[in-house]
């Protein structure tokens, strides 16, 4: 394989992410890609003990990664932190910095615990907004983000606002910033996904999308304004549709991602489709970024029985990313 590894980060080291390391090793082993761990080995020992899995391989750079692949989950040792935080901060700086040297080819997260990063000063509200914080000095192509975006059993939400209250994100809305979402959106599905013109859907806010105002205004104030702007830009996106009707089989067919305004009303739709294999993907980065979507399960870490999926296919969905790039370059 000729592209660099992708750089996968440790998560919290109490929760799950080093048993999923570990499994998604194993299931992707014989895969055409190829992925390092960037953090603290001893959690990844710990668990490959418990998993009666070979020992991870600690290596020095991507040439190595690739060289034990199949026969070691390869590792890039980071020294311990006190605090288990602190180890999933720079694990993740570290995988970061990786991609942005071009020594990983995108970045992977493993599930942190929020509570857990705020006891140590942590400013952001999670790993979207850190990122994007990491690769705000390099160069974007296309609108710049960032946009969380959700993706299994066929569906793809992508989020007006993310970890804001309800009431906080409702009345943050402005044609504006829902227009912005659909540029990145759609620069994201032709760079990314190979979509040449993308089809986007546009979400309502109130019931039945308003009902031409008598059950609420946002779809007029907002985001009608918004859905003009971008046709008249050239964008494919209906809507504003119904909540309740847009998310069913014969509706999703009609388009690539759906436009959601906050956080429930995308994470939902995909959870209930595909719950164990869902993948979290940041838009709008210089960088790839895709994550499982999932927490960190602390109530069932150490011992065994944390299902793989929402990784596996976080990897895959990141080296198809990295395939999609390099055909567009």
């Amino acid at each position: 394989m000729s592209r660099a590894p992708l750089a996968l980060t440790l998560g919290d080291p109490a929760g799950v992410g080093p048993e999923l390391s570990l499994k998604a090793w194993r299931a992707l082993r014989d895969e055409d890609l190829c992925f390092v761990v960037h953090g603290d080995p001893a959690p990844l020992m710990a668990a490959a003990q418990l998993l009666d899995l070979p020992r991870p391989e600690l290596v020095s750079g991507p040439d190595e990664a690739q060289r034990v692949f199949s026969n070691f989950l390869p590792v890039i040792a980071l020294e311990a932190c006190q605090r288990e935080a602190e180890n999933a901060v720079r694990s993740i700086e570290a995988a970061v910095d990786a991609a942005k040297s071009g020594a990983a080819s995108a970045v992977v997260t493993n599930p942190v615990s929020k509570s857990r990063l705020y006891e140590i000063g942590f400013a952001f509200p999670g790993h979207t907004e850190f990122v994007a914080h990491l690769t705000a000095d390099l160069p974007m192509n296309g609108a710049r983000g960032p946009v969380m975006m959700l993706s299994g059993g066929g569906l793809r939400t992508a989020l007006v606002t993310i970890h804001t209250p309800l009431m906080a994100a409702i009345q943050s809305l402005t044609p504006e910033g829902v227009a912005h979402t659909a540029r990145v959106v759609s620069d994201a599905l032709k760079r990314d996904f190979g979509l040449a013109r993308p089809r986007l859907a546009m979400a309502g806010l109130n019931p039945h999308a308003g009902e031409n105002g008598a059950l609420g205004h946002e779809e007029l104030d907002i985001l009608a304004p918004a859905l003009e702007q971008l046709r008249s830009e050239g964008m494919t996106i209906s809507g504003p549709l119904p909540p309740d009707t847009m998310f069913h089989e014969d509706a999703r067919a009609a388009y690539d991602a759906a436009i959601c305004l906050y956080h429930d009303q995308g994470l939902i739709p995909v959870k209930t489709l595909d719950f164990h294999g869902g993948v979290n993907i940041t838009l709008g980065l210089p960088i790839i970024r895709t994550s499982p979507d999932h927490g960190t399960a602390f109530d069932i870490a150490g011992q065994g029985v944390a299902r793989p999926d929402s990784l596996i296919a976080a990897l895959r969905q990141a080296d198809a990313m990295v395939q999609s790039r390099e055909t567009a370059a």
